[in-house]
């Protein structure tokens, strides 16, 4: 898809599969209050995986370990 990188295409994926553990974790512990909470961490986490600033990590750099784009710009 145009304008979109490696990062921007994969970053929704793993953190719906995180959020999902996390929610039915935090249900199994009688700790249904924090859904909201832990949405809103992914949505931001979404959002800043998404950034501009996430553009042309360099291979081998600790970022790109964790997912960062190692391709050109948007």
């Amino acid at each position: 898809m145009a304008g979109e990188t490696k990062l921007n295409r994969g970053a929704k994926e793993p953190v719906e599969r995180w959020l999902s553990a996390a929610v039915a974790d935090a249900e199994r512990r009688g700790l249904a209050d924090l859904k909201p909470l832990l949405e809103g961490l992914a949505q931001a986490t979404i959002a800043l995986r998404r950034a501009d600033w996430n553009d042309g990590v360099p291979a081998g750099s600790p970022a790109a370990d964790l997912g960062g784009n190692t391709g050109g710009g948007r």
